[in-house]
């Protein structure tokens, strides 16, 4: 049993290999297909109005998640499919475009890393059963949102909303060890305390502090881990978020704005939960501040 155990979770982290590859096709491509959408309604909405002239036009020709193929960013050379073998063909390009030997992104292989050590985890310790692959989508969904919005700040509802109903349903089915009233409370919680934050710091500043998709993001993990979960998984990522913006501000790292998406925090504090418990990392939490 235990060596079937390791073949499968092996089994698996191949595939979140394969999965990964895919999740770096939706890290780059799916803003940018929001923002064709955001700009053919704009347009749409813009030639309706009296006197419209000279609306611009929304970009044409098909661009989704299978279309086009895949080219290098700085010649346009379309990237042949034993270039993109995941981690295998970065290594044996050595990062670099075949064509005009433009650096390629360390990113990609580790996506695809990431993604395989998390598949990995959840069929290790679930078995190939219904909730290891629940995890396992649960896992992908998280390192999308991460990425998209480190680059973006922008958590699109199209992953997190599917997300929080899965979680919902994952408890249901009992792929969870969360309860359906736990889930629920959780869901809507997670959303509401993110909700007040965001208002009272809006009210005291004038300014955002964070945007909706947070709200929705943590709404989604309250549904995963339930109600009880909230409280070390908001801390965790409080904390991990003032550290690594504190570090950036004193190394000038900072983006215009100054701001730091709170996202990828959210999701880091999700894995963490995952791997360890949300309880324990409460009890580590409280007791790194001597409480």
């Amino acid at each position: 049993m235990g060596m079937e155990l390791w073949l499968d979770a092996a089994l698996l982290g191949v595939l979140g290999l394969l999965v990964g590859s895919f999740l770096n096709v939706v890290i780059y491509r799916l803003p940018k297909m929001l923002e064709r959408q955001w700009a053919a309604e704009c347009a749409e909405y813009a030639a309706t109005l009296p006197g419209a002239t000279g609306v611009a036009a929304p970009p044409q020709g098909v661009f989704n998640l299978s279309q086009p193929r895949s080219r290098c960013q700085s010649c346009g050379h379309q990237v042949r499919w034993y270039e993109n073998i995941p981690v295998l063909s970065y290594v044996f390009l050595r990062g670099r475009c075949s064509a005009c030997q433009a650096p390629i992104s360390l990113r990609y292989p580790l996506v695809e890393l990431i993604t395989a050590g998390l598949f990995f985890f959840c069929i290790h310790r679930w078995g190939l059963t219904p909730t290891g692959l629940a995890w396992c989508g649960f896992c992908a969904a998280l390192v999308v949102l991460a990425f998209i919005d480190w680059d973006t700040t922008l958590l699109p509802d199209d992953i997190t909303l599917p997300l929080l109903w899965a979680g919902l349903l994952a408890s249901t089915l009992q792929w969870t060890d969360v309860a359906l009233p736990q889930a629920v409370v959780g869901a809507a919680s997670g959303y509401l305390s993110l909700w007040l934050v965001y208002w009272g710091f809006k009210l005291a500043t004038g300014k955002e502090g964070m945007g909706y998709g947070d709200f929705k993001l943590f709404a989604a993990l309250g549904a995963w881990f339930g109600w009880q979960a909230l409280v070390p998984l908001i801390l965790l990522a409080s904390v991990v978020g003032a550290v690594v913006g504190i570090a950036m501000k004193l190394s000038s790292s900072l983006r215009e704005g100054g701001y730091v998406p709170f996202g990828p925090f959210l999701v880091g504090a999700g894995l963490i939960a995952l791997i360890w418990g949300p309880q324990t990392v409460l009890h580590t939490i409280l007791g790194a501040l001597g409480l």
